[in-house]
């Protein structure tokens, strides 16, 4: 059954789902999603870098009928190899979760990726095996097993994921608008060094867009063609955070820098950058009727144009007892837990009337951050 947010539905000509990256975090995005697939809100372009861009295949590689059975198995898949309860008391839950990002880093993730038999420096010079430490191939034959690249290629919901090439230090985006997507682009979004080796495409090698930026939002603002647009941001890096205490704090809060200022930079930007255009076309339209008529002000109103876009924000909020593994660790009970936090975060933003009522500049750009902060 369909939830209904209060107020009347935002009219926007295109919808978006914009995914960040985050490893293990992405069930927070799954969780959101289950949510949001309740409601009207249904995305006709997802974009994703890294865990973001697994996700995305996800949704858009399956009929909407099976896409949270594909989630559901996908992280029930990668969790599998610590399915054990949690201590109950928190003072033991962050050793828990040491335990178990430990894990993944010597044994590997189900369905995802696995330790290389030998080390990367007795390997030939140029070799996967000796850029990298964990073998991705678990990664393609779940996708394989789990998208259906046929659909994602029929262009029925656009498909964008983020990489960036190695050589050139460019970052770049596979649309399925543009080319034909397979599981190598899906991978090589995720192929994080000096963990995964880089995805060979077409001859040019691809790492993990989260180089360059773990957001693919700019990329959906620049290509959005004027179209008015409704973006549901889900980042899994939070951009406040508190003091640090320790080392282990140290190394998460600068995770967490690392991988959210770019996001919190572009959204800021975008929002700037919209809102003076349109205040620079409110201007022009200001000027005496015979000064409007000149072809060089009628041409600058064109190219100032702008349509309305509101980004709706929802911002992964980690535990006391997550720590800088908190990316890698894919126990269970973590798994659960994050996808528990989006379902929560996505209703709670969904009963917020604010995001349903325009404010401000009428075809500017509007950012809201309305689920709870959780401790």
């Amino acid at each position: 059954m369909a939830r209904k947010a209060s107020g009347a539905i935002p009219t926007h000509a295109r919808t978006a789902l914009v995914l960040q990256g985050g490893g293990a975090l992405g069930a927070y995005q799954a969780g959101v999603y289950e949510e949001l697939l309740r409601t009207p809100y249904q995305p006709n372009w997802v974009a994703g870098v890294s865990i973001g861009a697994i996700n995305s295949a996800l949704i858009v590689g399956n009929p909407a009928e099976r896409r949270m059975e594909r989630l559901r198995e996908f992280w029930d898949i990668v969790s599998s190899g610590v399915n054990y309860p949690p201590p109950p008391w928190e003072e033991t839950r962050a050793a828990f979760n040491r335990v178990s990002a430990l894990f993944a880093a010597t044994v590997g993730v189900p369905g995802f990726y696995r330790p290389r038999t030998l080390p990367a420096f007795l390997e030939a010079p140029g070799a996967p095996a000796a850029l990298s430490v964990y073998d991705t191939a678990p990664l393609r034959e779940t996708l394989l097993r789990l998208v259906d690249f046929d659909l994602i290629n029929s262009k029925r919901v656009r498909l964008s994921v983020g990489a960036v090439n190695v050589t050139s230090g460019n970052s770049i985006y596979f649309d399925n608008f543009e080319r034909e997507i397979g599981p190598e682009h899906i991978m090589a979004s995720g192929a994080l060094p000096p963990a995964f080796a880089p995805v060979v495409i077409d001859g040019e090698a691809y790492w993990d867009g989260g180089i360059v930026s773990n957001t693919p939002l700019q990329y959906v603002l620049d290509n959005r063609d004027g179209e008015g647009m409704l973006i549901l941001q889900v980042d899994l890096f939070s951009a406040r955070g508190p003091m640090p205490v320790d080392l282990g704090t140290v190394l998460s809060r600068q995770k967490d820098i690392q991988y959210s200022s770019r996001t919190r930079y572009n959204t800021d930007m975008a929002a700037k950058v919209q809102n003076t255009r349109q205040a620079a076309r409110d201007l022009l339209f200001g000027l005496p009727e015979r000064v409007q008529k000149e072809p060089g002000i009628r041409e600058l109103q064109k190219l100032l144009a702008t349509a309305p876009v509101d980004i709706v924000h929802l911002i992964f909020r980690q535990k006391p007892y997550e720590h800088e593994s908190r990316d890698y660790e894919f126990s269970r009970a973590s798994v659960l837990e994050h996808w528990q936090s989006g379902m929560r975060d996505m209703a709670d933003t969904l009963a917020h009337p604010d995001w349903l009522r325009r404010t401000g500049l009428d075809d500017g750009v509007v950012t809201y951050d309305l689920s709870r902060p959780r401790g």
